[in-house]
């Protein structure tokens, strides 16, 4: 027995080495495995960035170049002009020509009436007049034009004509005429004007006669519109221009939470204004015929005055659709109404341009109806009876989200409109850069209405 023992063992011991090799071997496979799978997770981890190694074990190497885009706010450089080119003319006493500080900005008037609706051009300047730190501002006044990301031309031009022009055989309108003559010398007397030859400045026209003198001498700026309605493609377009929203007139619904929002409102399709326009406004004329003898369609020829202007806001605030057809120009203010009343707007045209729409999904929120459609007899209402609860609810829900979009107040606040304007400025710089940075070196003068 001793001597079958001794055997085993030296039969064993030769089979250990040879065991513990394939052991080894198997051992040394499986922990290459593990590190090779860990080394696969760290790799992947740190290039799509959730793990940063770098700043751990290397800080020196941790060193990122600066963005192309940034989420820092618009530096923006304001001229100074007298008070005569905006807050001056809010007011009937003569005003001085000291430029304004935010210590004597004067409130918009409530008296200007149906002019609040082209006031754009007032809260953009108000907007870089606010003091304090404000991190939702997407636009900061820089006081050294040399920062200046954007050139901001503070000249009214919507309240010159509203005010002086609207009358174009008035003599008055005159005055309307040397503003703009005045403010473009100013222009090109200045030396960053002169650099760019303007495409870095901003100027508001958000009235369709705004600027209507020299309007063409001023074309390769950044241009604040309404719409393209009375522009050329020459003139004015999305590659460089913003479109803003006209300021609405009615108040806006704060506490719209009925238990049954549809029920709620009674009239299926509501529209109070003037039925008599140009262009591709004359639609509304031919709406009046077509849209009469409905019992649930509300459709009045009426012009703005307090009292037609606090019956539209019932009026939308009591209507599941609210009816927006072309006026002189694709856009009018019934549109922005309609969104902070939360009554689906119904946008008839086929040339309207939106604001903020590179932001914004109108078929979220709205019905649109071609020209063709809505004069066809009885297609309109018929397509609004029809259209399902569920999905009007919808609409509902989506105005009380985004109606904040289009809010002008001051100090601005987060997403409201002069700062969703000022958002849609800083999307032009880039391109507004490249054509100064070529007109720079080209020997050909690189004027932007060129084409090949």
């Amino acid at each position: 027995m001793a001597l079958m023992y001794v055997y085993q063992c030296r039969e064993r011991s030769k089979e250990c080495p040879e065991k513990r090799e394939r052991k080894m071997k198997v051992l040394g496979k499986t922990m290459f495995s593990l590190l090779s799978i860990v080394i696969l997770t760290l790799t992947y981890s740190i290039f799509i960035e959730t793990v940063d190694l770098r700043s751990h074990f290397f800080p020196l190497l941790n060193v990122t170049s600066e963005p192309c885009c940034t989420d820092s706010p618009l530096k923006v450089y304001m001229y100074d002009l007298p008070r005569r080119f905006n807050v001056g003319m809010l007011s009937l006493r003569r005003s001085n020509e000291t430029p304004m500080t935010w210590r004597d900005l004067p409130t918009w008037p409530r008296n200007l009436g149906l002019g609040k609706q082209h006031s754009v051009e007032y809260w953009m300047m108000a907007s870089l007049l606010s003091e304090g730190e404000n991190p939702t501002r997407e636009a900061i006044r820089v006081l050294d034009p040399n920062l200046a990301d954007v050139f901001f031309v503070p000249f009214f031009s919507s309240l010159s004509f509203n005010k002086y022009g609207r009358d174009m055989t008035n003599p008055a309108t005159e005055i309307d005429r040397q503003l703009q003559v005045d403010v473009l010398k100013f222009l090109r007397d200045s030396n960053y004007w002169q650099r760019s030859a303007g495409r870095d400045h901003v100027i508001p026209m958000n009235h369709p006669n705004a600027f209507r003198y020299l309007r063409e001498e001023v074309n390769a700026s950044i241009l604040i519109v309404a719409d393209f309605g009375r522009y050329p493609k020459i003139m004015a377009n999305l590659n460089k221009d913003v479109v803003a929203p006209y300021v609405h007139v009615v108040d806006s619904f704060t506490d719209d939470d009925p238990p049954d929002p549809y029920g709620s409102r009674s009239t299926l399709l509501f529209f109070k204004g003037t039925t008599v326009r140009k262009d591709e406004g004359k639609v509304r004329a031919k709406l009046a015929k077509i849209l009469v003898g409905y019992e649930d369609v509300h459709y009045e020829n009426s012009h703005a005055t307090g009292e037609s202007i606090k019956a539209s806001t019932e009026g939308m605030r009591l209507s599941k659709f609210c009816l927006h057809p072309a006026g002189d120009t694709p856009s009018s203010c019934r549109l922005f109404d309609a969104i902070v009343s939360h009554c689906v707007p119904v946008i008839v045209s086929d040339q309207i341009e939106l604001p903020y729409e590179d932001e914004l999904d109108y078929t979220q929120f709205s019905v649109f109806f071609s020209v063709k459609e809505a004069l066809e007899p009885g297609y309109l209402v018929t397509q609004l009876r029809q259209f399902p609860k569920e999905r009007w609810l919808e609409m509902w829900r989506r105005l009380k989200s985004i109606s904040h979009h289009f809010e002008f107040q001051y100090p601005p606040k987060k997403e409201d409109g002069v700062n969703m304007i000022w958002r849609q400025v800083k999307h032009k710089v880039p391109a507004a850069k490249l054509a100064v940075h070529r007109s720079q070196r080209l020997k050909v003068p690189d004027w932007w209405r060129r084409r090949r």
